[in-house]
């Protein structure tokens, strides 16, 4: 009887520390709480500084009432950043081929301001059929804007060692009213469009 009553209690705080430690079930992964945590609490985006293709100079709070899916790349990626561009490129044709142009914006963020100014953005843009009122191509003007951003998306940025860097990949859903709603998978092209649908 005593080794039955200490089995139910070890499965009991056993049951309990999963309970804890994934959000009642709802988190398995660290990825998986740092998303429960933005539908959760909605952050506002930072109004920082960004320098466009062009070397125009914009900010967040332009795309003021439209839903903006937003992705962090640098341009000499050769790897997730080409699969968040294609994925992109595939949203911005069902963006327009569904009448959402002009309420849903792409937003491409390079987090690599050292290398990636207007010249590079506009070969990147170029990549993936150019840029457009539907999709931006954009820089941070200042390592400070760039941290900003960075630590409201909660993404992570590490050097490589070999010149480029590592990073965790997502599509960002950013509300009509400039706040961090929504962090999808890269690939996640029609979740995304649902989404956005969803906050219009």
């Amino acid at each position: 009887m005593r080794g039955l009553a200490s089995l139910a209690v070890v499965l009991m705080l056993g049951a309990a520390a999963l309970w804890w430690g994934t959000d009642g079930l709802a988190a398995f992964t660290a990825e998986g709480a740092r998303r429960l945590e933005v539908v959760r609490n909605p952050r506002p985006v930072q109004p920082v500084a960004l320098e466009d293709h062009r070397g125009g100079v914009t900010d967040f709070a332009s795309f003021a009432g439209k839903v903006v899916l937003l992705e962090f790349i640098y341009t000499r990626c050769p790897t997730i950043c080409s699969t968040l561009g294609s994925t992109f490129e595939r949203i911005r044709a069902e963006i327009v081929d569904s009448g959402l142009a002009g309420r849903v914006v792409l937003v491409t963020v390079s987090f690599d301001p050292e290398h990636d100014g207007p010249e590079e953005l506009a070969q990147y843009a170029e990549r993936f059929g150019g840029a457009d009122e539907s999709w931006r191509f954009l820089r941070p003007r200042s390592r400070p804007e760039l941290e900003a951003l960075l630590e409201t998306a909660e993404v992570t940025v590490l050097p490589d060692g070999q010149g480029g860097f590592v990073h965790n990949a997502a599509i960002q859903v950013v509300d009509t009213r400039g706040r961090l709603v929504r962090i999808l998978d890269a690939t996640a092209v029609d979740e995304a469009l649902v989404v956005a649908r969803g906050l219009m």
